[in-house]
C-alpha cells in the first residue's frame, strides 16, 4: 500500500499541555467550546457501529488471495469500549444510514452549515458537482426542506435518462445547469459568475469561508436575494466543524476512547472529510491516524487543498494553533488505482458479494476502495482498531449502471 504522509498542526501552548499530543488543555476545552455553543443539521452526532470480520477463504494472507477470495460476516451489535476488538476485524461507522437521501459525509459536511441558511436569512444557495454527484443532490434536498433555492452547475452533459444522484438533483433543485468542462475547470469564477446573476443588481453574494463573520448578509438586510457559494463537495472550512462533532463522540469512553490506537480508513473525493477528521483528531489529542485512500485527484493537489482548509480554519475557529510536523493523515493510493470514475471488472460483482454477506452496500467508485483498505490494515495492524467511515453515495451506483452496462447485466449469469 503506497503511503504518502502529511503533517497537520499542534497547538502552541505553553503550559497543562497533553502528555501524548502536546495538545493544551485550554484548546481542548476551546474545542469543546467551539461545538457546544453552535446548532446543527443533524438531531445527533450518533451514527450506528458495527463490525465486519474477515477471513480467508482459505490458507494464505488477505494479500495473497485478493478482496475477492474473503469472507465477511457483520455483527450489528459488537462491544465498544473496554470491549473493543483488535485484529481479524474492523468497525464500520454506518452513516449512509444518517438519511434516505442526505447521508454519509455529505451529512457531516452540511451539519454546520444548514443552521446558517436560516439564521442569516439565505434565500439562493450556488453549489457544483458532477452529474451523479451526492453533494449536489444533498444541497438540493437540504435546500428545499429549509425553503432555500438551490442552484446546482453539473459537470458535462445531461444524460439521455436521469437517475439516481442526477434524478434526485433535478428533482429537488429549483435551478439545474450542465456546464461544459472546459468552463468547469475554473470553478471559482464559473460559481461566482453564476451568484451574480442570481443575486442580480440588488443582491448580494457571499462565499462560505466568509460566513462566520456574518458581516456580508447582516449589512445588507435589504436585499431581496442573498446567494450563498458552497464550493464543490462542500470543500470549506465550514464543513470540518461536522467531522470535529463526529469524533467528539467518538472518543467517549463507551466507544472507542480517547486513549486506543485507531486507524481510520476513509475514501477520499475532494479530500476534506479526511483533513476534518485529522485536524479534529489532532485538535482532541486523540492517537488517531487518517488514511485517506486518493480517488480523484493527485497526492500534490490534496495537499494543496488540505493546506487551504487548514489555514482556513486555524484563522475563522482555532487562531491559537500552529502547523507542526505531527503525522496525522496518511495519503493512500487505491489497491488498483485508475483514472477517476474507471471501474475494472469484478468490482460490481465484488460490491453484491460484499451486500449479500453483511447487508452493507459499497459502490465500486468510492466506498469498496474504503473496503478495500480496510481490510488490508486488518492483517497489518494487530494492535490498533481499524475504523471505515462509510461515506454514503451508494445511489450513485444507477449512474453506473448506465456507463457500464455489461457489469451490472452479467449480475444475473
Amino acid at each position: 500500500m503506497n503511503v504518502q504522509r502529511s503533517t497537520l498542526f499542534a497547538v502552541n501552548g505553553k503550559s497543562n499541555l497533553h502528555s501524548s499530543q502536546g495538545i493544551a488543555i485550554s484548546e481542548l476545552d476551546s474545542v469543546s467550546k467551539l461545538l457546544d455553543r453552535r446548532r446543527w443539521g443533524l438531531q445527533s452526532p450518533a451514527t450506528p457501529i458495527h463490525q465486519i470480520s474477515v477471513s480467508p477463504a482459505a490458507k494464505g494472507t488477505c494479500k495473497e488471495q485478493g478482496i475477492s477470495k474473503l469472507s465477511f460476516l457483520n455483527n450489528t451489535r459488537p462491544r465498544l469500549g473496554d470491549e473493543v476488538s483488535k485484529g481479524s476485524s474492523f468497525y464500520i461507522l454506518r452513516d449512509d444510514l444518517l438519511h434516505p437521501l442526505v447521508n454519509g459525509n455529505k451529512a457531516r459536511k452540511l451539519d454546520a452549515l444548514l443552521p446558517l441558511l436560516t439564521d442569516l436569512k439565505v434565500t439562493d444557495l450556488v453549489t457544483c458537482g458532477g452529474c451523479q454527484s451526492a453533494h449536489t443532490a444533498a444541497v438540493a434536498v437540504s435546500c428545499a426542506e429549509r425553503g432555500v433555492r438551490s442552484h446546482l452547475l453539473l459537470r458535462g452533459e445531461q444524460p439521455e435518462v436521469l437517475t439516481g444522484y442526477n434524478l434526485v438533483s433535478t428533482m429537488y433543485g429549483n435551478n439545474v445547469e450542465y456546464v461544459p468542462r472546459s468552463k468547469y475547470a475554473n470553478r471559482e469564477e464559473m460559481l461566482r459568475t453564476h451568484a451574480d446573476l442570481v443575486a442580480g443588481e440588488d443582491g448580494s453574494v457571499l462565499w462560505t469561508k466568509d460566513l462566520e463573520a456574518m458581516d456580508g448578509f447582516s449589512s445588507s438586510k435589504a436585499s431581496p436575494r442573498k446567494v450563498l457559494i458552497v464550493n464543490e463537495g462542500a470543500g470549506d472550512a465550514l464543513a470540518l466543524l461536522g467531522m470535529f462533532r463526529l469524533v467528539q463522540y467518538l472518543s467517549q469512553d463507551h466507544l472507542l476512547g480517547k486513549k486506543s490506537r485507531v486507524k481510520f480508513v476513509v475514501d477520499a473525493g475532494t479530500g476534506t472529510t479526511a483533513v476534518g477528521l485529522g485536524v479534529a483528531a489532532m485538535s482532541l489529542g486523540l492517537p488517531w491516524e487518517i488514511n485517506a485512500v486518493m480517488l480523484a485527484d493527485t497526492l500534490e493537489n490534496y495537499k494543496r487543498h488540505e493546506d487551504r482548509l487548514l489555514d482556513e480554519f486555524t484563522r475563522q475557529f482555532l487562531p491559537s494553533t500552529v502547523c507542526n510536523s505531527l503525522d496525522t493523515i496518511k495519503w493512500v493510493e487505491r489497491q488498483r488505482p485508475r483514472k477517476f470514475g474507471k471501474v475494472m471488472e469484478g468490482e460490481v460483482e465484488m460490491c453484491r458479494k460484499i451486500a449479500q454477506g453483511t447487508g452493507v452496500l459499497v459502490d465500486p467508485m468510492y466506498t469498496l476502495a474504503a473496503w478495500e483498505t480496510a481490510t488490508e490494515l486488518v492483517e497489518d495492524e494487530k494492535s490498533s482498531i481499524v475504523v471505515m467511515l462509510h461515506t454514503g453515495g451508494t445511489l450513485g451506483m444507477f449512474g453506473l449502471a448506465q456507463r457500464y452496462k455489461s457489469f451490472f447485466t452479467n449480475l444475473n449469469d
